[in-house]
């Protein structure tokens, strides 16, 4: 609750190239949508969800039918519906989305090792 009481943003501003690359593909798509994800700050933390390693993986059929899997930090947190319904929005956000689903799973168990170097810089935690 720190970074809701803290006046800090919920959302960052979004991210996107000025030009998609030529044949992006499925595979360009996802790493525009994890890009994009990044935008998804957990209030608790005060930190990006991509960057913390709740998204597990991002896959985008021919379709572009997206499917996010990610996790919270603990089983029952608070914020369980707002990471979800921002990660649906950033996902859906991306140009060439057609469709989002967003899985929530608990395997594996989220931990402070799965967080990027600069999470754990920012956190104090030895890589």
């Amino acid at each position: 609750m720190e970074h809701f009481m803290s006046g800090a943003p919920v959302l960052r501003k979004p991210v996107r190239p000025a030009v998609r690359p030529a044949k992006a593909g499925a595979g360009g798509l996802a790493e525009e949508i994890r890009t994009s994800l990044r935008q998804v700050i957990d209030p608790e933390l005060g930190y990006n969800i991509v960057d913390l390693g709740l998204v597990y993986d991002v896959s985008v059929g021919e379709d572009g039918a997206a499917l996010v899997s990610m996790t919270t930090t603990t089983l029952g947190c608070p914020a369980t519906s707002y990471l979800l319904e921002g990660a649906r929005g950033c996902a859906s956000a991306v140009t060439g989305v057609e469709t989002v689903e967003v899985e929530l799973t608990y395997e594996p168990s989220w931990s402070p090792e799965m967080m990027s170097d600069d999470a754990k810089a920012h956190f104090g935690i030895e890589s």
